[in-house]
């Protein structure tokens, strides 16, 4: 059978256009100070070009950046995503409140004032979960750092997931923050916390596979990969024990085109029964989306 066509796919991972280059650039001021080298600095318009191609991130200033992602969506038959709550995210959930979904990052520097932002969120937008950015905050600090705890603990109780960055990271910065082996300690000290894996685990797939069977709460999403180059040991996972745990995450249009991600999508050798998973259930189940559809 291969890859459904019209199970109305979950992306966990949806963006907005920029209106203008300088507008995409301010956008990773909050992690400048953890960059050195010249080129991220100075040439690159944004740290992680150097990764992708052609990014089809900057539309015209006549171009709503909503209603241009609701006309991909319905192109590709996407049914719902999660975005960022940024003004376009908080827009897009008026308009459309069935299709979008809110989360929020959140600085663990910030302390109790970060704690009350979620509440606020949560109360104001029913976010659907938090991420955090380990290598990306400044100071730096790890996924098991301490100072994050907090955040884990509103997670469970405001019931949502924790989406965090793992594996060798993009711009040119320290990624020991993100070893993959952090998250064991993590989930043994909150095991009513759900984790998301984002970010690809690499090189360390094999290690997030072995915690994934390990620990019920953790997740893997394939933000920021392209199918063709999902890693193997993620899809093999997800062909035997791991058919509930890895979920699709397009990186629209921050790194890749739709178009490049399903034309490449049905060569990705998953089992028929595991593509329904991938594309939609899991996320549903994972991150309440029937509950907060409601």
């Amino acid at each position: 059978m291969g890859m459904p066509t019209d199970i109305g796919i979950v992306d966990l991972g949806m963006g907005f256009p920029y209106q203008s280059v300088e507008e995409k650039k301010h956008t990773y001021d909050f992690f400048r100070a953890n960059l050195k080298d010249k080129e991220s600095l100075q040439e690159m318009e944004f740290p992680a070009q150097y990764m992708f191609k052609q990014v089809p991130d900057v539309v015209p200033p006549d171009v709503d950046p909503v209603h241009y992602i609701v006309e991909k969506m319905d192109e590709f038959g996407i049914d719902m995503a999660k975005v960022g709550m940024g003004k376009n995210g908080i827009r897009a959930k008026e308009l459309y409140p069935d299709r979008f979904f809110l989360s929020m990052s959140v600085n663990p520097h910030e302390g109790v004032d970060g704690l009350r932002k979620m509440e606020q969120a949560k109360a104001d937008y029913d976010i659907v979960s938090v991420s955090i950015f380990p290598s990306g905050l400044v100071p730096q600090a790890a996924v098991n750092d301490k100072k994050l705890y907090p955040f884990y603990m509103k997670c469970v109780e405001l019931d949502i997931p924790m989406c965090i960055n793992g594996g060798i990271v993009g711009p040119r910065m320290p990624s020991w923050p993100q070893h993959i082996e952090h998250f064991d300690e993590v989930c043994y000290d909150f095991p009513e916390l759900k984790i998301v894996i984002m970010h690809g685990a690499e090189p360390w797939t094999a290690l997030a596979v072995k915690l994934m069977l390990k620990w019920p709460g953790l997740h893997y999403m394939t933000s920021a990969f392209a199918p063709k180059h999902y890693p193997k040991d993620i899809i093999n996972y997800a062909n035997s024990r791991g058919a509930d745990k890895i979920m699709y995450c397009g990186y629209f249009p921050a790194g890749l085109t739709l178009e490049r991600q399903f034309r490449d999508m049905p060569n990705v050798p998953f089992k028929d029964e595991v593509w329904p998973k991938f594309l939609r259930e899991n996320a549903i189940r994972v991150f309440g989306l029937d509950r907060a559809r409601k």
